[in-house]
């Protein structure tokens, strides 16, 4: 698959004028939160709450201005965490899809709208004028000097598509979160079902707001083969995005984690690991698992060098090398190069 290749409408390219970056969205955040309790008075106070919580779905969820506002209670599930966001209004036959919130947003949420307001509206408890919201997302947006048609609810829907590919989520799981209607799965003997998305969606939730990994690298997958030896085992992984990431366990390891075909599961490869190649082809070494793919930045040091390589779909990888060895190899940004990592280098994870 070519490194440069992109599908439906998402691409995870930096900020291109369009959308906001992480930092930007963040300004954005606090203006809306110092805004809302600004007043003295509660009814206003209020008022400006259900609109921060309007704010923090789209922001969270890449979901549309209209989606957020036809919300029922029973739409979001402050129990698990998921909200609920559906198509055709009233009509029980429509489709629907489930985004995962962290717990702190989930009972943010309900602490809004827990109140008078959401019991006298149990048929929408958004039930705000479109026109009266989008007028106080280009008010945020001004107050901390940023244009306008960036502050819009479709700009933030596309700021937070972007950063969730740039924090390296699977292309395919980007679009199932936004609701786009033919989300690329991987086309392949090994099939991804819904609860397999959400698995990976909860993983960056919990990455987001607790979970802390040295491991920079991560890809999400089904075990499609096990080849268990005398002492380890190998274990084929086909990726959300379509690769084939091979691993090497011992035996008595594939027994405790309960290893089997079709199970979900998470590979992880520390950058120090990743070995970067610049040739044309793909090189001959003892890595089983090699991309090909293109320098998106380098940052320099004294010593060591990190070096970021998007392989596709959004999925990008990290490598720390010497300094000295990046000069020798002449890896520059926008260089194709090749990157790999020894099956023995993979760590699985199954939660």
């Amino acid at each position: 698959m070519p490194a440069d290749t992109h599908h439906a409408r998402i691409t995870p390219t930096g900020n291109d004028g369009r959308c906001l970056d992480t930092a930007q969205m963040e300004k954005l955040e606090q203006s809306f939160r110092s805004w809302a309790v600004a007043p003295f008075r509660s009814d206003t106070r209020r008022s400006r709450e259900r609109i921060l919580a309007i704010f923090l779905l789209i922001r969270n969820t890449g979901a549309r201005l209209n989606e957020v506002l036809s919300l029922k209670p029973s739409d979001i599930d402050f129990e698990n965490h998921m909200v609920q966001f559906c198509k055709g209004g009233a009509n029980k036959t429509r489709a629907c899809r489930e985004v995962e919130i962290s717990e702190a947003l989930s009972s943010e949420i309900h602490s809004t709208l827990n109140g008078p307001e959401a019991k006298s509206a149990p048929r929408s408890i958004f039930h705000v004028d479109p026109g009266h919201v989008r007028r106080k997302f280009y008010e945020r947006a001004e107050a901390i000097g940023i244009p306008r048609e960036l502050g819009t609810p479709d700009a933030i829907r596309r700021s937070r598509a972007v950063e969730l590919l740039q924090n390296n989520m699977p292309l395919p799981v980007v679009q199932k979160i936004l609701g786009h209607g033919s989300p690329n799965l991987v086309a392949s003997y090994v099939e991804f079902s819904d609860d397999d998305v959400k698995q990976v969606a909860r993983y960056f939730v919990d990455k987001e707001t607790s979970r802390k990994t040295s491991a920079r690298n991560a890809f999400f997958g089904k075990i499609s083969r096990i080849r268990k030896g005398d002492i380890q085992a190998v274990v084929e992984i086909t990726s959300i995005s379509g690769y084939t990431v091979f691993a090497i366990i011992t035996n008595d390891s594939l027994s405790r984690l309960g290893l089997r075909p079709g199970a979900m599961i998470i590979a992880e490869v520390k950058a120090p690991w990743v070995t970067v190649y610049k040739s044309d082809k793909e090189p001959n070494s003892t890595a089983q698992n090699s991309f090909r793919g293109i320098v998106q930045r380098i940052t320099r040091g004294k010593v060591t060098s990190e070096v970021v390589v998007r392989v596709a779909d959004g999925i990008e990888l990290c490598s720390i090398i010497t300094e000295e060895s990046r000069q020798r190899i002449d890896i520059r940004e926008n260089d194709e190069v090749w990157v790999g990592f020894n099956a023995f280098s993979v760590v699985l994870h199954v939660d």
